[in-house]
């Protein structure tokens, strides 16, 4: 399984958001993922899209430090939602 994230900001209702695609998954991963998140997702070619809506506060590109590393802000973000998404399949 991988993880990228394909788009983040604010978005048009004035809320924060990450976009995730999750591929290199099976079948059976993926109906699991579909049964267990409770955020925004869609299926697009085999592939999971979530979209994951977030306080102002626990934005993770909302700092100072982000605008300088956004690269590392993102590998770590999509280090960290796949760590998540492998504790949902373990549940």
């Amino acid at each position: 399984m991988k993880v990228k994230i394909t788009d983040y900001g604010l978005s048009g209702n004035s809320k924060y958001f990450v976009n995730y695609k999750v591929f290199d998954i099976d079948k059976d991963t993926l109906n699991k993922l579909k049964e267990r998140i409770e955020d925004e997702m869609k299926v697009e070619s085999g592939e999971l899209v979530l979209t994951v809506y977030f306080d102002e506060g626990y934005f993770p590109f909302g700092s100072e430090e982000s605008k300088y590393r956004t690269q590392d802000f993102i590998e770590r973000e999509e280090i960290e939602m796949t760590a998540y998404l492998l504790g949902i399949l373990e549940d």
